[in-house]
């Protein structure tokens, strides 16, 4: 069984992955075809247009965790190795300078998400 700490630490590598494809796809020695990978992958992410549609329960979302994965490791393939060190290194100063919230702030944002909720709630059964 997988622990919380390993599924968290596995999202920190995640993030800093993604950021250094970021990072990657403005870097002029990165190549056009690996670019367009990375807009492929960053695309699929934020949009709602899905192979499987994420309101389908379960599998929804299972196509997301196998065809992320795979998309990023074939733009990391396509990256020239300098090029994503220098990337990699970048996006491990730049999560090193980033604010991090308090677990108050984050509780403000919880209870203002929630607040939010419930009114939408009693409005649309009123």
């Amino acid at each position: 069984m997988i622990s919380l700490q390993a599924l968290r630490a596995r999202a920190r590598e995640l993030k800093l992955e993604l950021m250094a494809l970021a990072l990657a796809a403005r870097h002029p020695r990165t190549p056009w075809y690996a670019k367009l990978v990375v807009a492929g992958c960053v695309a699929y992410a934020v949009t709602p247009v899905d192979f499987i549609p994420d309101v389908v329960p379960i599998v929804g979302f299972i196509d997301d965790l196998i065809f992320l994965p795979l998309a990023i490791a074939l733009a990391v393939r396509f990256i020239p190795a300098p090029v994503l060190a220098d990337c990699r290194a970048r996006s491990l100063e730049l999560a090193a300078r980033a604010p991090r919230l308090s677990r108050t702030a984050w509780w403000l944002i919880g209870a203002a998400w929630l607040a939010a909720v419930v009114l939408i709630a009693a409005w649309t059964v009123l």
